[in-house]
């Protein structure tokens, strides 16, 4: 077995994984997955391994009994939300509650709010300052904060508080995370779980045209979602809702900048394609775990029941044997499969909404200030193992 060593929170690594997991697949290529020592665990980084475990039913969210890790009393405010989310479940349960949110995040709602996006983005656009500034605030966070909370039906003006614990709440997944991390982690949960416990309350006796009405009264087999199901739904399509888009907005700003001609590979003909690009070459969401549920042997690795696997989306969208020139960013790239999105059961079930609001939001940035320009380098934050910029500066 060969061993991988590489901190996450490394600063080089935190600017550039891209160099790491060039090794890496190398090593997964030359011997089989590799182990990853820093994460104690084995990790895939090309596009096959990666797809491959993702799609593998033996292989699933949540750990078998006798292997889930042991949670502090501490802590447990947070994991109690976090056992009910359809993201950490397998089947039956999984299929059951996100069949019941697919019934309610339909095509047809994400797309009416195609107006609405471009509306929000122009308004803001409207308020940048003069000089420099950063981007990230005033533009990338804003847009999808706002969508999902419009699209859920919580009051847009509890937007700034949901960003708060969601941000809190997201600490819980980064390396190296504090004790004081966890602490805020903890009270925002604590926080966003009353707050929508009691706006639940409000919907049942007022229901409207929105996300939450629409759970609520959602039925499969004459099953309804429970409270804790609801709580935790809500708060994971906020999380997700926004936390990936806005990086993956501000990687793609940066990306087209740094790279490219923005305006023309932004526009209503082009910027779909500028999208799926920046997703495969700088997504927001570089890693997930699975665990195996029986003994075998994968992608060169021997698996005991209850194993974790480590799967590299940043790394599989690098993957030299998929694409010509993976380490280059080409916008009119003819789109092909990546991972940002994940894959399987678990394929993220907000895509079309991110991929809407990115597309909107490139097109209309650049076409009211085509001559946006960069006035400091961009530096990613150590969020690991989400990829997102701290601060995107700028000058119309």
């Amino acid at each position: 077995m060969i061993h991988l060593s590489q901190s996450p929170t490394a600063p080089d690594f935190v600017q550039d994984p891209y160099a790491f997991y060039t090794r890496a697949r190398a090593a997964e290529r030359g011997g089989g997955l590799p182990f990853w020592d820093d994460y104690a665990m084995a990790a895939a980084f090309t596009h096959a391994s990666v797809q491959g475990i993702l799609r593998d039913r033996r292989f699933g969210r949540t750990p078998p009994e006798g292997s889930a890790p042991v949670i502090p009393p501490a802590l447990a405010p947070f994991y109690d939300i976090e056992a009910h989310s359809m993201l950490e479940l397998e089947p039956p349960r999984h299929t059951r509650l996100r069949a019941q949110v697919l019934r309610a995040f339909t095509s047809r709602r994400i797309n009416a709010m195609a107006g609405e996006v471009e509306t929000l983005c122009h308004t803001l656009i409207d308020g940048f300052p003069v000089g420099d500034f950063d981007l990230l605030p005033a533009y990338a966070t804003p847009i999808p904060v706002i969508i999902i909370a419009r699209l859920l039906g919580v009051p847009e003006r509890d937007a700034d508080r949901l960003l708060l614990w969601s941000n809190a709440m997201v600490q819980m997944y980064i390396a190296g995370r504090s004790p004081t991390m966890e602490a805020e982690a903890v009270a925002a949960s604590c926080a966003f779980s009353a707050y929508l416990s009691d706006y639940i309350d409000v919907r049942r006796n007022d229901p409207r045209d929105d996300l939450i009405t629409a759970l609520i009264a959602a039925e499969d087999a004459g099953e309804k979602l429970s409270r804790a199901e609801l709580i935790s739904t809500c708060i994971l399509l906020l999380n997700a809702g926004h936390e990936a888009t806005v990086h993956g907005l501000g990687n793609a700003v940066s990306c087209l900048l740094v790279h490219g001609d923005a305006p023309a590979q932004c526009s209503s003909k082009t910027a779909a394609r500028s999208v799926e690009e920046v997703l495969r070459y700088d997504p927001p969401l570089h890693k997930f775990t699975r665990y195996a549920y029986e003994d075998m042997e994968v992608f060169g690795h021997r698996f005991s029941r209850g194993d974790e696997v480590a799967l590299i989306l940043g790394s599989a969208g690098r993957d030299e044997e998929i694409w010509q020139e993976a380490d280059q960013f080409r916008p009119g790239r003819t789109p092909q499969t990546h991972s940002a999105f994940g894959g399987g059961l678990h394929f993220c079930l907000g895509a079309p909404l991110a991929r809407l609001e990115m597309q909107i939001a490139l097109r209309v940035l650049f076409e009211r200030c085509p001559d946006l320009s960069l006035t400091a380098p961009p530096l990613y934050r150590s969020t690991y193992h989400f990829h997102g910029l701290d601060q995107l500066r700028v000058q119309l």
